[in-house]
């Protein structure tokens, strides 16, 4: 028996024929897909079958936050729903794309070795590994005084604890790029208050102004908080004569840093002709940073700018295409253009929840649900087939004191409650997703308050911006809560990366209620505990990245809601993405 066709299913190009038709009833691909590849090529008039499948898999795989399609491996990444499918023979399929129109001029399509671009992908891949290799290609930076940096690498970074942050704060100084990788509680941040002490020393003793900081990060939320720990690790470990040197900064997202055109979303105001001012460059959170946002912020630092990228390679990849933390890991260090600066120690969370952290790192299945089960202070594993009862006991008191705060007008306790607790789920929809959570975590406050919450704006409603508003100063990522006025009228206050902001809720459009809250969402951010829903093993956005993403979340303690056999289907999978960056890096340029 055969399904019928859904005239109406938005996935389905009901007008595809041939191999396009084909993939895309099996579910492989998207209409979106489809209809691209359709376009490309009719308009140059391409009539291989085989070549269309490879544009419209190339379309999917960006889709999906590739870079690129290594056709040598699609068909395992397709998994199951390619399974029964004839695919084309890799020889002959290489063959028909390199005597395609499609790779001829203008090149919609690139095609290298076995690896298929769609063109601005392309240039923006090769891009940034010819500004990294141009960069890595200068003269190492002077230093004005190496007795003085000798004595205040120990001096800012003293004895035994800190030989990691040490030996990475004097390899960083040395260098015009450094990637600084480690897990959360590594020292990263205090990596990064030493550095720029170090090099605002170095400026002054060589007679130099002084240093021009910035401090970036991908979103507002983990800006704002890269500007937090940085003030605290300066206050808590620099002489005043330190502070003072490196004067005052703010931290900001990428996207106010390069100067937002009202014309593009990709291209901003500091470009290649009109260079970043700023002597240091430190981007937190590296690992949401896109190839796209990369390729931007190299054009627009100058060759002479120390840049410190900062992030946790094992985390998440950004939301857009690209993986480019993880490939500057390997492919800076084994192409020759920088020394490692990675921090392996973790000092925060105390040991259940670094060891349950590391375990998933590592992929010890046996020694997670171990640590799971064995529970304590600050971890609980939720194994229930219906979980609703205990986290309606663990959830509902912190959602109805942040209710609390906001009906008596105050903000800053409403603020402090909201960030005590985050519910992340893997997915949007469905029974393990954001849309269905925040509607439970409603109705138990209905149950609970008698208020019907008719509104879609109510008292004690959190919420998460979900888009850029540069005309109202908040960015994707910041968080806020709905506060009742002494009037009686309702005012939104957001916690953004420029202070405290608060809004009629009708000038807000992007948002979201934030009862709940995508993993990929909550990167960059924290929360006292926090509670991750995992979906079931069917899911295929569990991976290891996502797991350790989400508890590594938790400041002091975690919740984790699902089977034992989702933990082991977790840890199982990479959330690996096909990009080319790092095989440049390490091969012989391309000329």
């Amino acid at each position: 028996m055969t399904l019928p066709i859904d005239s109406y299913d938005s996935s389905l190009a009901l007008a595809a024929t041939g191999s396009l038709r084909t993939f895309n009833d099996a579910g492989v691909l998207h209409s979106a897909d489809v209809h691209v590849a359709s376009r490309l090529t009719a308009m140059l008039g391409e009539g291989d079958e085989s070549v269309a499948l490879a544009c419209a898999l190339v379309v999917r795989a960006v889709r999906s936050g590739s870079v690129c399609l290594d056709l040598t491996e699609v068909r395992d990444e397709v998994g199951d729903h390619g399974a029964s499918l004839d695919w084309p023979d890799l020889n002959g399929w290489l063959t028909a794309l390199a005597d395609s129109p499609l790779l001829a001029p203008p090149q919609p399509i690139r095609l290298e070795g076995t690896r298929l671009y769609l063109d601005r992908y392309w240039r923006e891949e090769k891009q940034v590994e010819q500004d990294l290799r141009a960069r890595a290609s200068q003269a190492p930076p002077a230093i004005a005084d190496e007795a003085a940096l000798h004595v205040a690498l120990h001096r800012l970074f003293p004895g035994t604890p800190f030989d990691e942050q040490r030996a990475a704060a004097h390899t960083a100084v040395r260098q015009w790029t450094t990637v600084l990788s480690g897990g959360p509680g590594t020292g990263k941040t205090t990596t990064v208050a030493g550095l720029l002490a170090l090099l605002a020393e170095q400026a002054e003793l060589a007679g130099d102004r002084r240093l021009r900081i910035a401090l970036t990060a991908p979103t507002g939320k983990a800006a704002a908080r890269l500007e937090e720990a940085v003030r605290g690790e300066t206050s808590k470990w620099l002489s005043d004569q330190d502070t003072a040197r490196l004067g005052g900064f703010n931290a900001r997202t990428l996207h106010m840093l390069l100067g937002r055109r009202p014309d593009s979303s990709t291209r901003f105001r500091h470009n290649r002709d009109n260079r970043l001012p700023h002597d240091v460059v430190v981007v937190d959170e590296t690992s949401m940073v896109s190839l796209t946002m990369m390729a931007r912020l190299l054009e627009a630092v100058r060759p002479d700018t120390r840049l410190v990228l900062v992030g946790d390679p094992g985390q998440l990849a950004s939301i857009e295409a690209g993986a480019v933390l993880a490939d500057l890991v390997d492919g800076l260090v084994e192409g020759g253009h920088a020394t490692a600066a990675e921090l392996r120690t973790s000092h925060r969370f105390g040991s259940e929840i670094g060891d349950l952290a590391s375990a998933v790192r590592r992929n010890q299945p046996g020694e997670v649900l171990t640590l799971l089960r064995r529970g304590g202070d600050r971890i609980q594993f939720v194994e229930d087939d219906d979980p609703r009862p205990i986290l309606r006991r663990a959830l509902l008191p912190g959602v109805l004191k942040i209710r609390e705060a906001a009906e008596a007008g105050d903000v800053d306790s409403a603020l402090v409650a909201l960030n005590e607790h985050r519910l992340l789920c893997a997915h949007r929809d469905g029974p393990w997703g954001v849309a269905h959570w925040n509607r439970t975590v409603e109705r138990w406050i209905t149950d609970e308050t008698e208020d019907p919450l008719w509104d879609t704006w109510y008292v004690g409603r959190p919420v998460l911006v979900t888009a850029n508003d540069y005309g109202l100063g908040v960015y994707n990522g910041d968080v806020g809560v709905t506060v009742r006025r002494p009037d009686g009228t309702l005012r939104v206050h957001i916690d953004s990366a420029r202070g405290r902001l608060d809004f009629s809720p009708s000038r807000l459009g992007d948002v979201q209620t934030l009862h709940a809250m995508t993993i990929h969402k909550a990167q960059g951010s924290q929360a006292t505990e926090i509670t991750v829903l995992m979906p079931g093993a069917e899911s295929r956005l569990l991976s290891r990245e996502l797991f350790y993403t989400a508890i590594t979340r938790a400041e002091e303690r975690v919740r984790v809601v699902g089977s034992a056999e989702a933990v082991r289907t977790a840890l199982s999978r990479r959330a690996l993405r096909a990009t080319g960056l790092r095989h440049r890096l390490i091969d012989t340029p391309h000329q």
